[in-house]
């Protein structure tokens, strides 16, 4: 197939690396990694840790889970790097509140610095979003230094927003299942650890497994509900891969949402959408899925009318 009979998104990314693409990197013990620096978080001088940032951060959706610890005197322990990135780093954090057994694992995403990220390819999945004031728009799209700060909050916000909407939605009938969005703090974004909370060792991705034939179809059901519930959300997830979809306990989990879609809203969103089919149809055929069971186009068609798109 020549480029130019390629549709115009695939042509744009055919070549390039993606965030979502790096290969895994499981958690690092004794790797340290400094959290971003608050004079209001500033480390016990006892113990090294951090006090939790709980109290002025923006909270994820109530009621809060049973598991999480919201105490204001609870400490913030960084354990090590769960996987590194382009333009983000996931980091492992135990939230305690100390001479207790509250605690709980947290997965950080800390987005880089804006002199130190990449933003060659967030144009098209910022389509749709908008911000009031003339001036910030103005700045996001002359990518000056307060314009890329811009866009770095506005990734952050925009996986938080997909999460907290995702997390409700998930609670009631439909199934879909994401990690919980904890806390949002300008670009650093506190998850639900999905793993082992005994020995913090993450989720496998899918790409790292090979089902066999019963667990193939399962996992290509739970994908196929997982995408009609985003797509009646009104999303496509805009970066889709075996990379960015975790196994845990048999359930397939979503993450990685920062480049969250509107499908209407974005003019690219049926064209980010019908690419997300694309990717995780080709893994799970050449998985042994028999093809007419992922049938792209059908499976995008059927999308676009659960979103509303005709």
């Amino acid at each position: 197939m020549r480029d130019h009979d390629l549709p115009a998104l695939e042509r744009r990314t055919r070549g390039k690396s993606r965030f979502d693409d790096d290969e895994p990197q499981f958690l690092k013990r004794g790797r340290h990694s400094e959290p971003p620096a608050d004079p209001d978080g500033a480390p016990d001088p006892d113990t090294g840790d951090r006090w939790s940032s709980w109290d002025d951060a923006v909270h994820g959706p109530q009621p809060h889970p049973d598991w999480l610890v919201t105490e204001l005197a609870a400490k913030d322990t960084e354990l090590g790097v769960l996987k590194t990135g382009k333009e983000a780093d996931v980091h492992l954090v135990r939230r305690g509140v100390p001479d207790t057994d509250r605690s709980c694992l947290l997965a950080v995403k800390r987005y880089r610095d804006p002199e130190h990220r990449l933003f060659h390819r967030d144009a098209g999945y910022l389509e749709g979003r908008r911000v009031r004031r003339s001036r910030e728009n103005r700045a996001m799209a002359g990518r000056t230094a307060f314009g890329r700060q811009m866009i770095a909050g506005q990734w952050a916000a925009a996986e938080f927003d997909a999460l907290a909407r995702l997390w409700e939605i998930g609670a009631g009938h439909d199934r879909i299942a994401v990690p919980y969005p904890v806390q949002l703090r300008g670009t650093e974004l506190m998850l639900e650890f999905v793993g082992d909370p005994e020995t913090g060792e993450a989720a496998p991705r899918l790409a790292q497994l090979r089902p066999g034939p019963g667990e193939l179809r399962d996992l290509w059901a739970q994908l196929v509900e997982a995408l009609r519930v985003l797509a009646r959300a009104g999303y496509a997830h805009g970066d889709l891969s075996p990379y960015n979809l975790l196994v845990h306990r048999g359930r397939l989990v979503v993450i990685d949402l920062p480049q969250v879609v509107d499908v209407v809203a974005n003019p690219q969103g049926p064209e980010f959408l019908a690419r997300d089919v694309r990717v995780v149809g080709t893994w799970f055929v050449a998985r042994g899925l028999p093809a007419e069971q992922a049938d792209p186009g059908a499976l995008a068609g059927e999308l676009l009318r659960e979103a509303g798109v005709r």
